[in-house]
């Protein structure tokens, strides 16, 4: 058989499959053809001895509608760069400009987008250093009516709805407009991406509200409204949701995560489900910066290489309710990402001004799109 590409001699590391092994990765007509030893025939063969191939990278938490709103960024500049070959727009858009959205970014973008869509009309629209209105506060803006209607048609990309509480981005208007989402959710038959800032409203409140399959992101947000007690222990509330089927996504962003907190969570045996960057204008110089350095972290603070990718490719494909991403499986989307482990002593920051030595950093080498190469 011949193959478009073959990715030959690399670590392969698919935690679907519980792949972890030196041996080949093939691609032909966009998908993954083979994983085995010793494949060849490729118009495009690379030589990735090591290397690290994973599944191509899901951030289950970016914002990417550059040029429409103030706080997107370049998707595709951003993905060849940090080895993201699915990037997760979480709300940029609502219904009202959702249409823009699809035609002039996520329609003309190499990187796969997929999106949430805000239950506020006009999306997340006054976010930059110098203006900062949350659109959850005026509830005239919730829109749940044109946000199945959007939906609907754009089921394609669209894979959910996202709100975001708290008094940053709710203001007075507390859990109201969760409550709308999840209605609108239920409607329409998709989860909620729900976040969460300052209080009000409390962490334990906005969780109890959550469905199976439904996302709490900036789950591991530092005080107040961590989701830990004053004693360190997660909250039964926490506790609770993640029985039911909730997922904590990491979001990590310009104010959603602490090593702190994290450290307590692992402690506790609470690993996230998926981990994200809240990759945005305000936080791609850090503290978040990119997908990798978010994963890097999570290493450094205790998690394996298999757990931090697992939280970064087959869960969030899971969270997305896209089968066909996330795995190296034959006959799959034909992502992956390349990736080298570097040693060292690395200076990572978290949004309170912690800083963590570590001794691990993951760094992106390269990534298949729909079975070709894309150099970074």
């Amino acid at each position: 058989m011949t193959y478009d590409l073959i990715l030959k001699n690399g670590r392969v590391i698919d935690p679907a499959s519980e792949t972890d092994r030196v041996t080949d990765v093939a691609f032909v007509g966009g998908k993954v053809a083979a994983v085995g030893d010793n494949l060849n025939g490729a118009e495009d063969s690379r030589d990735v001895a090591g290397l690290i191939v994973t599944p191509g990278l899901i951030d289950l938490h970016t914002h990417v509608y550059w040029g429409g709103t103030s706080l997107g960024i370049d998707a595709d500049d951003f993905c060849r760069r940090n080895g993201v070959t699915t990037s997760v727009d979480t709300g940029s858009a609502g219904p009202g400009n959702f249409a823009g959205f699809r035609k002039h970014v996520i329609e003309t973008a190499q990187a796969r987008i997929l999106a949430y869509l805000n239950i506020s009309f006009a999306g997340i629209y006054g976010f930059s250093r110098r203006v900062m209105v949350g659109e959850a506060q005026d509830l005239r803006l919730m829109a749940p009516d044109d946000c199945i209607e959007v939906a609907d048609k754009n089921r394609d990309v669209i894979v959910g709805i996202k709100v975001r509480i708290g008094r940053n981005a709710g203001g007075a208007s507390g859990l109201a407009p969760l409550e709308i989402a999840l209605q609108a959710a239920d409607e329409v038959g998709m989860p909620v991406m729900c976040h969460i800032d300052f209080p009000p409203p409390n962490y334990a409140d906005t969780v109890a509200m959550l469905r199976p399959g439904d996302v709490l992101t900036h789950a591991f947000r530092p005080f107040p409204n961590a989701p830990l007690s004053a004693q360190g222990k997660v909250l039964p509330q926490v506790l609770d949701a993640r029985k039911r089927g909730v997922l904590f996504d990491i979001g990590h962003g310009m104010g959603s995560f602490a090593f702190k907190t994290a450290r307590a969570m692992l402690a506790n045996g609470f690993l996230p489900d998926t981990i994200s960057s809240d990759v945005h204008a305000l936080s791609i110089n850090g503290p978040a910066f990119d997908q990798t350095t978010t994963m890097s972290k999570f290493l450094c603070l205790g998690m394996s290489l298999m757990e931090v990718v697992r939280a970064s490719t087959i869960n969030a494909a899971r969270a997305l309710h896209r089968p066909e991403l996330g795995a190296l499986t034959p006959g799959g989307v034909g992502d992956a990402t390349i990736l080298t482990l570097e040693d060292g002593r690395h200076d990572y920051v978290d949004v309170v001004g912690e800083h963590l030595i570590g001794a691990k950093r993951i760094m992106s080498k390269g990534v298949v799109i729909g079975g070709r190469w894309r150099h970074p």
